[in-house]
């Protein structure tokens, strides 16, 4: 088994592709101990963070063939437990200690690379809510979110009133708002700090 320790995160993945229970264990000692820990610390009930953990190796196990890890294992393992931590939230979220949780779930700071993570799955979901929006009320939101023109401005561009596009920004966000519903609640945070 030491010869395990040595090896990285990526050589792991590959021998656990090559069905390698002892590739599997080291990564579980690697990570169950702090996966458990972070989940434990934003749920009530320690079962419930027992079973995430449990459930995400079962299913690094039982998926291993198709894993998609080409870099940080951390950061994969991590993200895949921040949604479940969410769900689980989510399915419980009658429970007013629960709501409580999901709040300061979503001002946990991330580090660096599962911001990245986060940031480009959000963006990739707004850019195909985006699609889905008319052409000019895509025009609209754009004008204002990525050209960081002002709403006088827009109307003026386009020659139409201030209230039209005020009308049609916030269709494009009431829309957004709508479509990234389904989203992570720490990528949603992530995108309102923007």
């Amino acid at each position: 088994m030491a010869t395990y320790k040595n090896l990285t995160d990526l050589q792991l993945i590959d021998l656990l592709k090559k069905d390698d229970e002892s590739a599997f264990e080291e990564i579980y000692i690697r990570y169950a101990e702090t996966l458990t820990d972070f989940t434990s610390s934003k749920l009530f009930n320690f079962d419930d963070a027992k079973d995430i953990i449990h459930d995400l190796f079962v299913r690094l196990w039982s998926e291993r063939k198709n894993l998609q890890v080409d870099s940080h294992l951390k950061a994969y393992l991590f993200k895949i437990t921040r949604h479940r931590i969410v769900d689980t939230i989510r399915k419980n979220i009658t429970r007013e200690e629960y709501a409580a949780m999901l709040q300061r779930l979503e001002n946990y700071t991330d580090t660096p690379v599962e911001q990245k993570i986060a940031a480009e799955e959000l963006k990739e979901r707004i850019q195909y809510s985006l699609k889905e929006l008319s052409p000019r009320v895509r025009e609209v939101y754009m004008m204002s979110r990525e050209d960081n023109l002002t709403i006088p401005e827009i109307a003026e561009r386009l020659g139409v009133s201030e209230q039209t596009v005020k009308n049609q920004l916030s269709s494009a966000l009431k829309h957004l708002r709508q479509s990234l519903a389904a989203a992570s609640s720490i990528a949603l945070v992530f995108w309102s700090l923007q």
